[in-house]
């Protein structure tokens, strides 16, 4: 697969500078219609190379698994956290990622990294930090980050399929496909799971409710 960016060159900035500890931060299901939204942060060792790891969004199911397991396990720390619709809905999608972002980087053992580098967000913090424009497409750490939370959510939706068959969580994962909108029609959104606070849903919501009772 053929990068755009050199995945290594905000990392090599900081480590020539004498940084030891690189965090790279990002979320998955922001866009959600429903579902959790899921954030990760990851350190990985300063020389390791992985020219794999590339944008979440840009790999197949199979690359991300594998890479996912390698990340894990390579990784000099990790931590992902679970946002769930209610908190979502309560805090704004953009406020929910920033909180998540706060409470990854507080449940890692690594209490204090030299630099953490965040996707798209800009967050107040004591350590240093900077955010990156597209940083899943730029940043081996970031990319890191965005298959865990990309992966860990994927597995949870597909959990949730479980749950609730008729709504076929496991093939769009909770995002606002045509099939996701049919069965919302059908079926109406469910509680504590779908993001009321969301315009497509308050429209189902509105539609459902005169004929149907929640």
């Amino acid at each position: 697969m053929k990068k755009k960016y050199n995945m290594y060159a905000f990392e090599n900035k900081y480590r020539i500078r004498g940084y030891k500890s690189i965090v790279g931060i990002d979320e998955a299901g922001r866009g959600s219609w429903a579902g959790p939204l899921v954030v990760a942060a990851v350190a990985l060792p300063l020389n390791y190379h992985n020219n794999e790891i590339n944008d979440s969004k840009q790999l197949s199911i199979n690359q991300r698994e594998k890479l996912f397991e390698e990340i894990r396990q390579v990784a000099v720390d990790y931590a992902v956290v679970f946002i769930d619709p209610v908190q979502v809905d309560e805090l704004n999608p953009k406020q929910a990622s920033i909180d998540g972002m706060k409470k990854a980087l507080e449940e890692l053992k690594i209490k204090k990294p030299s630099v953490v580098l965040i996707d798209a967000e800009k967050i107040e913090m004591k350590t240093a930090n900077q955010s990156i424009i597209k940083g899943d497409e730029k940043s081996i750490s970031i990319a890191a980050a965005s298959i865990l939370a990309k992966v860990s959510r994927d597995r949870y939706m597909i959990k949730m399929n479980k749950i609730y068959p008729q709504y076929h969580f496991a093939k769009h994962k909770g995002y606002g496909t045509v099939e996701h909108l049919m069965m919302l029609r059908k079926y109406g959104p469910i509680k504590n799971f779908h993001r009321f606070s969301y315009k497509p849903i308050q429209k189902i919501l509105k539609i459902f409710r005169k004929t149907k009772t929640l």
